[in-house]
C-alpha cells in the first residue's frame, strides 16, 4: 500500500508541472531562491548546455501533452461528448498557455515565432468559448453545425500549434549549432552533439528540421579539423542519424561530406571508433530505402578509396559491432554499382569475409551474417567469383548460413536469419551456373537441405521469402544432376511450375504430434 502511495505521488508531481496555471508560475518566478546573495548566485548558475537541454526536454514533453489533448478532442468531437469536448479544449488551452509562457520566460523569442504565438492562443480562446456554447443547448441542428465549425478550429489550432513547435525547436537547435561552431571548448562541442544526437532518435520530422538548420555542415566542420580527432566519431555517429532524412543526405552532399568521409577511412591515424562511424554514415546514405539516389554520382568519384577501406576494416575490425557496420555499408554499394563488385574480388574481399565468419569475436550475430551473405549473393553475379568461392570452402559456408536460426524470441533476429536463409540459396543458386560448383554442393548434401527448408515451414521461420529461394536452387541443382533428386520429390518440387510448388509447400501443415 505504501508503494502504490509513493508512486501515485510521483506521478501527480510530474503531472504537475505541466498543469500549472500561468498565473500562478508568474508570483513563483518572481520569487528570489535565496536571500544570501553569494548562496543565490550559487543555485542559478547553470551552463547554457542544460538550459538548452532542459527547454528542449521541456518542449517535447509539452507537445506530446497538447498533442494528446488535442488528439482526445477530435475523438470526442466525433462522438458529439459536448462536456468531455469543452473540459479538454480548457485543458488544451491552459497548456498552451503554460508552454507560451514558459518559453518565452526561457529565450527571447524570435518576433516570427511571436506572431504564431499570437495567433494560437486566441484561436485556443475561440475553441474553449465555442465548445462552451454547445454546453447550454440540445438542439441538435445547432450542434451539428458547431460540430463542423470546432472541427475547422481545432485542425487551425493543431496546426498552428505543430508549426510553432517546429520553429522552437528549431530555435533550440540552431542555439546547439552555434554551440558546436563558436565554443573553443571540446567538452561544450561535445555535449552540444551529444543533445543533437539524442533529439535525432524522436524522429524523422526533428532529423529534417536538424537538416535544415544546417546541423551536418556544423558536424563536418569538426570533422575536418585535427584538433577535434577526438569528436570524429560522435559528431559522424550524430551525421549518421540526421542522415535518415533526404535533407541530411542534400546537406552532406553540399559539404562534400562523402569526401571527408573517404579521408577519415583511409587515414590509419585515425581511431577505429572514427572509421567505424564514417562506416556507418556510408551504409546510411547508400541504404537502397532512400528515393533519391543524386548523391551517389559523387560517390563513385570516391568509390575505389571507400571500398578499399572498408573491406580492410572488415579484416582488422577489434568487435563485431565494428565488423557490422563496415560490412553494412559493402553491402549496400555492391547493390547498386558493379563496379564496387570487381573492386572487391581484386581486393581478395571473398576470403576476408569467409574467414571472418570463423571469428566469433567479429561475426557473431545473424545481423553480421546477413550483410555477408549479402556481399557474397552479389559478388557472384560475377562468373569469376565461383572459383574464388570454392577455392575457399564458401559453399560449406553457405550452407551452415542455410540453417541459420535466431537464439531467442526477438522478432528483428527472426527476421535477420531469414534473409540469411534467404540470401545463402539464392547465392547457391547463383553460383551453381557453373558446374563445378554445382558437383561440390550435391556432393555436401545441399539437394536434402534444400528439401527440408521447402517441405518444412518452422526450418525456413514461416517465410516465404526463403522457400521461393530454396526452390529457385533446388531447381538449379537438379537440372545439373537430376538423379540426385527422389521420384516424389521431383514429382512435387521440380517438375511443376514454380508457382505450383510455391503453393503445395506454403499449405503445407505441420505435425505436432
Amino acid at each position: 500500500m505504501h508503494t502504490i502511495q509513493v508512486d501515485s505521488v510521483q506521478r501527480w508531481m510530474e503531472d504537475l508541472r505541466h498543469m500549472t496555471e500561468v498565473e500562478c508560475m508568474c508570483v513563483l518566478q518572481s520569487k528570489p531562491i535565496g536571500t544570501d546573495e553569494d548562496t543565490q548566485g550559487e543555485l542559478i548558475v547553470t551552463s547554457g548546455d542544460h538550459v538548452t537541454r532542459d527547454n528542449l526536454q521541456t518542449l517535447l514533453k509539452r507537445a506530446l501533452v497538447v498533442s494528446t489533448e488535442l488528439g482526445k478532442m477530435f475523438q470526442r468531437l466525433e462522438k458529439g461528448r459536448w462536456q468531455r469536448v469543452h473540459s479538454t479544449a480548457v485543458r488544451a488551452n491552459c497548456h498552451v498557455r503554460s508552454l507560451v509562457h514558459e518559453y518565452s520566460a526561457a529565450r527571447n523569442t524570435p518576433p516570427e515565432m511571436q506572431k504564431y504565438e499570437k495567433a494560437l492562443l486566441e484561436k485556443c480562446t475561440e475553441l474553449t468559448a465555442i465548445t462552451e456554447r454547445c454546453l447550454h443547448t440540445e438542439d441538435d441542428y445547432f450542434l451539428k453545425s458547431m460540430k463542423e465549425a470546432i472541427h475547422e478550429i481545432l485542425t487551425d489550432v493543431s496546426d498552428s500549434f505543430s508549426q510553432m513547435i517546429d520553429m522552437a525547436l528549431a530555435n533550440e537547435i540552431q542555439i546547439l549549432i552555434r554551440q558546436i561552431e563558436a565554443s573553443d571548448s571540446i567538452f561544450a562541442i561535445d555535449s552540444a552533439i551529444s543533445n543533437l544526437l539524442s533529439l535525432t532518435q524522436d524522429g524523422p520530422q526533428l532529423c529534417s528540421i536538424i537538416a535544415k538548420e544546417g546541423a551536418v555542415v556544423a558536424l563536418f566542420k569538426i570533422c575536418r579539423q585535427d584538433c577535434y580527432r577526438s569528436l570524429y566519431a560522435h559528431a559522424l555517429r550524430t551525421v549518421a542519424s540526421i542522415c535518415c532524412v533526404e535533407e541530411g543526405i542534400n546537406q552532406l552532399e553540399k559539404v562534400d561530406g562523402i569526401l571527408c568521409l573517404a579521408d577519415i577511412m583511409t587515414d590509419e591515424g585515425c581511431a577505429e571508433a572514427a572509421r567505424a562511424e564514417a562506416a556507418a554514415v556510408v551504409a546510411q546514405i547508400t541504404s537502397p530505402h532512400h528515393t533519391s539516389t543524386q548523391h551517389l554520382a559523387s560517390f563513385l568519384e570516391s568509390m575505389q578509396d571507400i571500398v578499399t577501406a572498408l573491406i580492410k576494416l572488415c579484416e582488422t575490425a577489434s568487435c563485431g559491432e565494428v565488423f557490422l557496420l563496415a560490412s553494412a555499408a559493402l553491402a549496400n554499394i555492391t547493390f547498386f554499382d558493379s563496379m564496387a563488385c570487381e573492386i572487391l574480388l581484386q581486393l581478395n574481399a571473398i576470403h576476408i569475409l569467409l574467414q571472418a565468419c570463423h571469428d566469433r569475436q567479429r561475426v557473431d550475430t545473424p545481423y553480421s551474417k546477413d550483410q555477408v551473405v549479402t556481399i557474397l549473393a552479389n559478388l557472384s553475379v560475377l562468373e569469376q567469383s565461383a572459383p574464388e568461392i570454392l577455392q575457399e570452402k564458401g559453399i560449406e559456408r553457405l550452407l551452415l548460413l542455410l540453417g541459420e536460426k535466431p537464439s531467442s524470441s526477438s522478432p528483428s533476429e527472426g527476421a535477420a536469419c531469414e534473409r540469411v536463409q534467404q540470401k545463402a540459396a539464392v547465392t547457391l543458386a547463383r553460383l551453381s551456373r557453373d558446374p563445378e560448383v554445382a558437383q561440390t554442393a550435391i556432393q555436401l548434401q545441399a539437394i536434402p537441405r534444400l528439401i527440408e527448408l521447402c517441405r518444412s515451414p518452422a526450418e525456413r521461420n514461416n517465410s516465404d521469402s526463403v522457400l521461393v529461394a530454396c526452390l529457385a536452387a533446388l531447381r538449379r541443382l537438379a537440372a545439373g544432376c537430376p538423379d540426385s533428386i527422389g521420384a516424389t520429390d521431383h514429382q512435387q518440387l521440380i517438375k511443376p511450375r514454380l508457382v505450383d510448388s510455391f503453393l503445395l509447400c506454403s499449405n503445407m501443415e505441420e505435425s505436432f504430434v
